[in-house]
C-alpha cells in the first residue's frame, strides 16, 4: 500500500488516531527495507501527537524520512504542509522526492522562478518564500504545519530573518526544525512551546548509526592518501576551501594509481557517451576515468551530477572539493580529509566553527553502506616538516639545536592538533538571531489588513533580538514608513474601530506574488517602456535592462574589471601616462556597465512612487550582451575571461538571464532582433547544459520523477531550432567581421584553416585598398546583412561587409555543415571566398 493510500484511509476514518498513524508509517517503512531509529520513532511519536520538534541529529540518523512522516501525518489529518530549505536545488530534489512518495497532484513547489501546483496540500519552497506568505497574511496564512530544513540557516546574518519570521507570525502551526549542527536550542524552544501553544520536543544527543574516528595526519597529503586508499578507507572526500585548490589536488593526484584498470574500465563504460564538451570538461573527463572526482560549485550541473553518480555506484575512489558537499547532496563518503581548518569568509581567513567543521565531517560514513567513518584533517605543512625534521635529528641535542625550523606562512591564522581537538568536542555554537525589516515587508503587513502599526510593532517586540536591537528594527520600521507615506503608496484614513481612531491603507494593490518573484521586473518593464524601438541598439539595451535587475556572477565581473584594467595600463603606457596618474585613472576602470546613467536616474524617479525597490540592488553590467557583442560562443567566452573553473555560475547566470528576458519582457517589445537574441541564448545554454532548462521545464510540467542515467540524453539537435541556428550561424560569421575590422588574417586562418591565413590576408588587402575600415556596429551585424540558401545537408552563407561608402559589395561567402553541426553542439562554418560581388 502506498503511503498516500494510508493517509487517505486514515482521514477517511473521520477521527485522528495518533497510534494508528505512527503504526501505518513504521509499516510502509518496513515495506521498504527502512527500520526506524530510536530517533526517529521519538521524533514521530512527537508529530503525530501535535508536538513540535527540534531534531539536532547527526547526519545520516534519517532526518529526510522524519520529515516525509511530518508530511505523511499532515496529509492524513486534512492539513497542509510546508518544506523549506534554503537553496533552490534542495526544494527541487525534495519536490521530486515527494511526488516520488505521495504523487505529483499532491505536491506543489514556488521558488523564486516557478510555481508548480501552488494549491496543494504539500509545498516545497525556499524560506523566503514561507516568510513572505508569513507576513501577508498572518495567522490565517493557509499553513499547519511546517518542517525547515537546515534550520542552522536561521544564524545566517543575511537570511536568518526568513527563518525567524514563521516562527514569529504563525501560532496556529506546528513546527519541525532540522539540522545536524544547532546547538543549545532550549530558549528557541521555549519561546516556540509559549508561542504555539505546543509542547516542543527537543530530539538530539543521538549516537550516530556509523560511528566515526578522527586522525590528525602529519605525513604529506599524497601519503595520507595513499595510506588511506591501502587501508581500504576509500571513497575519500578531500575538502579545500578554494575551487582552484581543489582542482590543483585532483590533477596532482593523477599521477598516482588509484584504481586499478578493470576498476578504469568500468568507468569508461558507465561514462558511455557522456559529452564532455568544455575546456574544465575535458580536464575532468581524463580525472574521472582515473577515479578522481571534483566537486565545486562554480562546475556545470551535468559535471557535478556525473561525479556524485559515479561515486554513488563506487567508481571514484577520491573526490576533491569544497565544502559545498555538506549541504543536500548523497554521496556515501568513508572518509573526509580536511586539507586545513582555516577559510576566508569573504573578509578574512578565520578557523572553522564548530558548526562548520561537524557540517563537514558528518558527511564521512554513510548509514547504509559503511559500518565506520573516518575524519582526517591535515597538519600544516610547516608544522609537519618541522615534526619531520625532529624526528630526523632523534634525541641529539646537538642536531636538534641545529635545526632551522619552517616558519608558518605569512598571513597563517594559527591552528593545529588543539584545535582539531577541540572542534572534535565543541558543540555548534548557538545559534544568534539576524532580524531585518524592509520595504516589502511592512507592505505585506500593511497589506493584511488591520491595525499595521500594532501588528509590526507587535512583531518587533516578540523578535529573538536584544532590546536595543530591537529598538534599531523600530527606528527603520518608521523610517520606512515615511518614505512609504512620502510616496503615497499608503495612507492614513479614519477608522473609529482602530486605536487613535486611524488605520492605515495601501494605496496600490499589490501583485499576489509580492516580493516573492523579480522583486525588479516591474522596474524593468518602466525602463523598457522608456527606449526607443527605433534605434539600432534597442534590442541589446532591453537586454542591459534586464541584466541589471540580475543578481552580479562575482567571478566573472572580476574578470572582466581585470582585463579590461589591463588594457588601460597597456593604452596608458602607451601615452606615456605617468605612473601615479595611471593609478589614479585605473581606479574609474571598471566592468562595462550598459546605460549606468539612464538606469540610476530611472531608478531614482521610480523609488519616489515605489519606495520599495530600494530593499533590492540594481547593477548594471554586461555579460548576455558581452558574449553577443563579441558574437563568442560558451567556451569562447569562458577560455576569453579564463573562467573555466566557473563554468557552472556562468551558465547559471545565463539561464537566469534567459529565464528573466523571456518571462518579464513584454511581447509587443520583442523585436525581430531581440527574438533572435533570446532564442540564440536559449540554445547556447541547452547545448552546453540543458539540465538547468530541463529541470525549469520539468517543474513547470512534472513527469514523476524516474532512474537518471549517468551519461544524460544529448540536448536537441542544434539544428532543430531554425530560429536560433540562424543565430548562430549569423554569429560565427560576425566574429569573422569583427577579426577582419581588425585586420588580424593569422587569427582568421585558425578559424578557417581550409581557406587559410594567406587567402585571408590577401582578400583583407584587397579590400582595405578600396575602404578604410570595416563597420562593427550594431547594423553591420544586423540580419539583414546575411543571405543564406538553406539547402537539406549544407548551407550557403553570404556574410556581406559593412564598407564605409555603403556600397555592400564585398562579401564573406561560406558552407554551413548541418550534421557536423549537430553532432558538435554549434555551427560549423568554413568560409570558402572572401571578395568583391
Amino acid at each position: 500500500m502506498s503511503l498516500l493510500d494510508h493517509a487517505t484511509q486514515l482521514r477517511d476514518a473521520g477521527t485522528w488516531n495518533p497510534d494508528r498513524a505512527f503504526d501505518a508509517f513504521e509499516a510502509w517503512s518496513a515495506e521498504r527495507g527502512l527500520t526506524l531509529y530510536p530517533a526517529q520513532e521519538e521524533a514521530l511519536l512527537e508529530i503525530v501527537t501535535g508536538s513540535n520538534v527540534i531534531l539536532s541529529t547527526p547526519t545520516g540518523t534519517g532526518k529526510s524520512l522524519v520529515a516525509t512522516g511530518a508530511h505523511f501525518a499532515a496529509l492524513a489529518q486534512g492539513r497542509r504542509s510546508f518544506y523549506t530549505a534554503p537553496i533552490k536545488a534542495l526544494v527541487s530534489e525534495k519536490f521530486f522526492a515527494l511526488v516520488e512518495t505521495f504523487g505529483a497532484e499532491q505536491v506543489g513547489m514556488v521558488t523564486g522562478d516557478s510555481s508548480v501546483n501552488p494549491d496543494a496540500p504539500i509545498i516545497c519552497c525556499t524560506a523566503e518564500i514561507l516568510a513572505n506568505l508569513a507576513l501577508r497574511h498572518g495567522d490565517e496564512a493557509d499553513v499547519h504545519q511546517v518542517v525547515m530544513d537546515e534550520f542552522h540557516f536561521y544564524g545566517d546574518p543575511q537570511r536568518g530573518w526568513a527563518w525567524q519570521v514563521p516562527l514569529l507570525t504563525l501560532p496556529h502551526v506546528q513546527f519541525i526544525l532540522m539540522s545536524a549542527t544547532l546547538g543549545d536550542t532550549t530558549a528557541i524552544a521555549d519561546d516556540l512551546s509559549r508561542r504555539t501553544g505546543r509542547e516542543t520536543a527537543l530530539v538530539t544527543g543521538v549516537e550516530r548509526p556509523v560511528p566515526l574516528s578522527y586522525e590528525y595526519a602529519m605525513t604529506p597529503v599524497h601519503e595520507t592518501i595513499e595510506e588511506l586508499l591501502a587501508t581500504q578507507r576509500a571513497p575519500v572526500y578531500i575538502v579545500h576551501f578554494a575551487q582552484a585548490a581543489a582542482l590543483e589536488r585532483a590533477q596532482a593526484l593523477s599521477s598516482v594509481k588509484i584504481v586499478s584498470r578493470e576498476q578504469r574500465d568500468e568507468i569508461a563504460t558507465a561514462i558511455g557517451e557522456f559529452r564532455f564538451t568544455t575546456t574544465f570538461g575535458k580536464t575532468l573527463s581524463r580525472l574521472v576515468r582515473s577515479g578522481i572526482g571534483v566537486h565545486h560549485a562554480g562546475m556545470l550541473p551535468k559535471y557535478r551530477r556525473l561525479v556524485e553518480q559515479l561515486a554513488q555506484q563506487g567508481l571514484l575512489r577520491v573526490i576533491c572539493g569544497t565544502d559545498t558537499l555538506g549541504v543536500g547532496i548523497n554521496v556515501p563518503i568513508r572518509t573526509v580529509l580536511l586539507t586545513g581548518l582555516t577559510k576566508f569568509d569573504g573578509q578574512r581567513m578565520r578557523q572553522l566553527t564548530a558548526r562548520e567543521f561537524h557540517q563537514i565531517a558528518g558527511r564521512a560514513g554513510r548509514a547504509g553502506y559503511d559500518t565506520a567513518g573516518t575524519v582526517v584533517v591535515q597538519a600544516p605543512e610547516h608544522e609537519a616538516e618541522n615534526a619531520k625534521m625532529l624526528a630526523k635529528a632523534g634525541d641529539d641535542p646537538k642536531q636538534r639545536r641545529k635545526l632551522v625550523r619552517k616558519k608558518a606562512p605569512e598571513g597563517f591564522v594559527s591552528w593545529g592538533k588543539p584545535s582539531f581537538e577541540k572542534l572534535i568536542e565543541a558543540e555548534p555554537e548557538p545559534l544568534v538571531p539576524h532580524m531585518q525589516v524592509s520595504h516589502s515587508m511592512l507592505l505585506n503587513v500593511i497589506g493584511r489588513g488591520g491595525d499595521a502599526f500594532t501588528t509590526m510593532r507587535e512583531l518587533i517586540a516578540s523578535t529573538h533580538e536584544p532590546r536595543r536591537a530591537q529598538l534599531a528594527l523600530e527606528r527603520r520600521a518608521l523610517a520606512i514608513y515615511r518614505t512609504l507615506r512620502t510616496a503615497g503608496v499608503v495612507e492614513q484614513v479614519p477608522d473609529p474601530s482602530m486605536p487613535g481612531g486611524q488605520r492605515i491603507r495601501l494605496t496600490v494593490d499589490l501583485q499576489p506574488n509580492f516580493a516573492l518573484n523579480q522583486p525588479l521586473s516591474p522596474f524593468a518593464l518602466a525602463v523598457i517602456d522608456m527606449l526607443d524601438p527605433a534605434e539600432p541598439t534597442h534590442p541589446l539595451d532591453v537586454v542591459s535592462v534586464i541584466e541589471s535587475t540580475l543578481d552580479d556572477p562575482r567571478p566573472i565581473l572580476s574578470q572582466q574589471q581585470f582585463l579590461a584594467r589591463g588594457e588601460a595600463v597597456a593604452a596608458m603606457k602607451a601615452e606615456r601616462i605617468e605612473y601615479e596618474e595611471r593609478m589614479e585613472l585605473l581606479e574609474e576602470v571598471t566592468h562595462p556597465k550598459p546605460l549606468e546613467e539612464l538606469l540610476t536616474a530611472a531608478l531614482e524617479v521610480f523609488a519616489s512612487s515605489q519606495p520599495w525597490v530600494g530593499d533590492f540592488a540594481l547593477s548594471p553590467k554586461s555579460v548576455v550582451r558581452d558574449m553577443w557583442e563579441r558574437a563568442m560562443t560558451f567556451a569562447d567566452y569562458t577560455q576569453h575571461y579564463s573562467l573555466a573553473r566557473s563554468e557552472g555560475l556562468v551558465l547559471r547566470y545565463l539561464s537566469d538571464a534567459f529565464r528573466a528576458i523571456r518571462q518579464t519582457v513584454p511581447e509587443e517589445a520583442k523585436s525581430e532582433d531581440l527574438l533572435d537574441i533570446i532564442e540564440w541564448l536559449g540554445e547556447l545554454v541547452r547545448q552546453v547544459d540543458s539540465s538547468l532548462l530541463d529541470e525549469w521545464e520539468e517543474l513547470m510540467h512534472p513527469t514523476g520523477p524516474g532512474e537518471t542515467p549517468i551519461a544524460p540524453p544529448p540536448p536537441p539537435s542544434v539544428v532543430a531550432n531554425p530560429r536560433a541556428f540562424r543565430t548562430l550561424v549569423r554569429n560565427e560569421l560576425f566574429r569573422r567581421v569583427q577579426l577582419a575590422a581588425l585586420d588580424k588574417h593569422e587569427a582568421l586562418g585558425e578559424l578557417d584553416p581550409a581557406f587559410g591565413a594567406d587567402a585571408w590576408g590577401d582578400a583583407l588587402d584587397a579590400y582595405y585598398d578600396e575602404h578604410e575600415t570595416i563597420g562593427t556596429g550594431a547594423d553591420a551585424r544586423s540580419s539583414r546583412m546575411l543571405v543564406i540558401d538553406e539547402g537539406r545537408e549544407v548551407w550557403e552563407a553570404q556574410q556581406i561587409l559593412a564598407d564605409p561608402a555603403g556600397d555592400h559589395d564585398w562579401r564573406i561567402w561560406a558552407t554551413v555543415d548541418l550534421q557536423a553541426s549537430a553532432d558538435a553542439g554549434v555551427a560549423v562554418v568554413q568560409v570558402t571566398r572572401v571578395g568583391r560581388m
